[in-house]
This record gives structure tokens, C-alpha cells and sequence, in this order.
């Protein structure tokens, strides 16, 4: 059942707004909270090593291994176009217990609201969109000479009114790019971001650099400004923290943090040589940690799902694996069905839920 909100622009508290429209929280049931369905994020000329991939070819069962770990240069993987392999993809996550999807596809990576509602009518499920800008290096070069307020004016009307040229509302502020070192344009576009939060009462998703001490920075930048982190949600700690200490001390800020890579259990990171990513038994581990430390609200976890390689119909674990597998594998690891409840269904309700 829709909900009825106030529709007044910045009004619409106590709803969750997703590409179909505003639904009731209570709909949302188990939710990926950072995902992408449709998505080009073919690396910019600065950021593609020895320059374009000369190899096109089909991802098979022969050669997805060897792409999804960086021996074969395929540049098709880091698009996800295809409709019709994502509403196949959404079934499978629905069967598995699924019901709610965040699609954090936004400036720069081509975000495509029709093609997100075209795919919450026919699967049935819940899509919530982002809105804003990503990574420096991906941002249109127009945005370079943007003031503070003109990024948050549009972030506002993205929430509001309609977003990337339709009349499809985001729901979420988000993932908002930052890197290390953060750069004087990704700041002004976390400052209009914090504006629009405090005008519309969405989340923040942030995409932190990948240096480990970036997340306390940019929650110290937010406290600096005036705001708070409650419903600031740091994406991808887990290539980024990997250390008790700096895990504890950024949950004891309040900030949310969010484990979004469960499926990745190969140890190489394509973005960082240096970093030698987790699998999802030690993710749990971090889970965990901070279920036990009393930080069970401020937990999210997902897959972030951006390439081809790690969709089902091309050798990946597809966006069913949190539900069909992970979820189960927690109460085998000792957590409770409450605590599964609170990180999948309950917390991912509270933040999509305008405030």
C-alpha cells in the first residue's frame, strides 16, 4: 500500500520514496542497501592503466575468472545495461527472501531513473535511487566551477521533484564520492549534500578514499560543519578498515557503517594494489565485533554490485547471495535472529525512511 504523504517539496517525512513513488517503511522488508542495477563505470582516460582494453570478447564461464581478477582487461564489465539480465538477477534476489534494493548509481556513472522504474514494475521489487556526484575523476568537468549551494539546490530537487532529467524522485543522498586526499570539489559537493540532508531529512551515503583514516576524517569534516552523523552511512569499510581499533573508534562516533562487499572473497582489489580485500567469513568478524561492542543499529550490510563478473548470469554471486547464503551463515556464526533482523530489515527501514 502507498503511503499518503505530505508531498510539499522537503515535506515528505515518514515515508520511504522509491522510483515507483512513496511507500510505507513497513513494506520494505530485507533490503540491499548499496547496490547498482544499471551502471557504467568504465574507468575515466586518467584512471585506465597502459590505456584502453584491447579485449572484447563475451564474459563465459571460461574467461570470468580471469577478468574478475584483473588477467584480462575487459572494459564491457564495468557496465551493467542490460534490463533484462537485471530484472532476471532481482527475481533470483527475491526468491532468496529479498525484497528492497538502494541503486547508489549517480553523477558520473550515467544513472538511469527509467530504466530503474521499468525494473521495479516488472520484478515487483522496491527500488530506491541516489542522487549526487561520485569520485572527482568521474564528474562532469562542469561541476568543477559549481558553488556549494548550486550542488545542493540540485540534490534537493533530485529528492523533491525528480531527478537526472525525469519526474523519478531519489530517495537517498548518494554514494557521495570522496577520495584520498580528498579533493576541494568533492568537499563542496559533501557540504550541498549536508545541506539537502538537512532540508529533505534523507541519509547520506559516503564513498570514503581508500586510505583507512579518510572515514574518521570526513565524519570529523561533518561534526566540523554543524551537522550530525546518525544518518550518515560510510560505505565500503570494508576495504578500507582493517584493524580492530579503527573500526571501534569510528562506531563510537554514531556514524553508520557499512560492510557492502559480501561476495567479493577473491583478495584482489582492482582499484588498490595495496589492499588485500577480506572474504565474507572475515567480514562477519567485523560484524560481529561490533554487534558485540553494543553497535548492532549502526550496522548495514550489501554487496555493491558493479560489474558484470559478480552477477549470476555471468559466473558472480548475483544480488541473491546476501539472503540465500550470508544470512544464514550469521546465525550458524552465533548472531541471533534479532540481530540479522536489525542489520538487514530494521536499520536499512530507519535510514531509507525520511526523517
Amino acid at each position: 500500500m502507498n503511503a499518503n504523504p505530505d508531498q510539499t517539496p522537503g515535506k515528505t517525512r515518514g515515508i520511504v520514496q522509491t522510483v515507483l513513488g512513496p511507500v510505507n517503511p513497513g513494506e520494505l522488508g530485507p533490503t540491499l542497501m548499496h547496490e547498482h542495477l544499471l551502471i557504467d563505470l568504465t574507468p575515466p582516460p586518467s584512471l585506465l592503466a597502459g590505456g584502453p582494453a584491447a579485449q572484447e570478447a563475451e564474459i563465459t564461464l571460461c574467461n570470468c575468472w580471469g577478468i574478475g581478477n584483473g588477467q584480462k582487461s575487459y572494459l564491457k564489465n564495468y557496465q551493467l545495461d542490460q534490463i533484462d539480465v537485471a530484472v532476471e538477477e532481482v527475481r533470483e534476489m527475491m526468491g532468496a527472501g529479498g525484497r528492497t534494493i538502494v541503486d547508489l548509481t549517480n553523477g558520473g556513472l550515467k544513472p538511469d531513473p527509467a530504466g530503474l522504474a521499468r525494473i521495479a514494475r516488472t520484478t515487483g521489487a522496491h527500488i530506491v535511487m541516489g542522487c549526487g556526484h561520485y569520485v572527482h575523476a568521474y564528474q562532469d568537468p562542469a561541476n568543477h566551477e559549481r558553488t556549494v549551494d548550486s550542488f545542493a539546490a540540485e540534490m534537493i530537487a533530485q529528492l523533491t521533484q525528480g531527478a537526472w532529467g525525469t519526474g523519478i524522485r531519489a530517495g537517498i543522498i548518494g554514494e557521495i564520492g570522496c577520495q584520498s586526499p580528498w579533493t576541494e570539489l568533492e568537499q563542496r559537493v559533501m557540504r550541498g549534500a549536508l545541506i539537502a540532508q538537512a532540508e529533505t531529512g534523507a541519509a547520506i551515503n559516503v564513498h570514503p578514499g581508500r586510505h583507512p583514516d579518510q572515514p574518521a576524517e570526513i565524519v570529523s569534516f561533518i561534526e566540523a560543519a554543524g551537522h550530525g552523523v546518525g544518518r550518515v552511512i560510510i560505505s565500503h569499510v570494508d576495504r578500507t578498515i582493517f584493524d580492530d581499533d579503527r573500526l571501534l573508534r569510528l562506531a563510537d562516533t554514531g556514524c553508520v557503517i557499512e560492510f557492502d562487499l559480501f561476495g567479493w572473497e577473491q583478495s584482489y582489489y582492482p582499484m588498490s594494489s595495496e589492499i588485500d580485500m577480506p572474504n565474507d567469513g572475515a567480514r562477519l568478524k567485523m560484524v560481529r565485533l561490533l554487534v558485540e561492542r553494543g553497535h548492532r543499529d549502526q550496522v548495514l550490510m550489501s554487496q555493491d554490485i558493479c560489474t558484470r563478473t559478480r552477477l549470476g548470469r555471468y559466473g558472480g554471486h548475483g544480488y541473491q547471495h546476501m539472503f540465500a547464503n550470508i544470512a544464514p551463515r550469521m546465525r550458524q556464526r552465533g548472531f541471533s535472529q534479532a540481530d540479522v533482523d536489525a542489520i538487514l530489515v530494521e536499520n536499512p527501514r530507519r535510514l531509507l525512511t525520511i526523517a
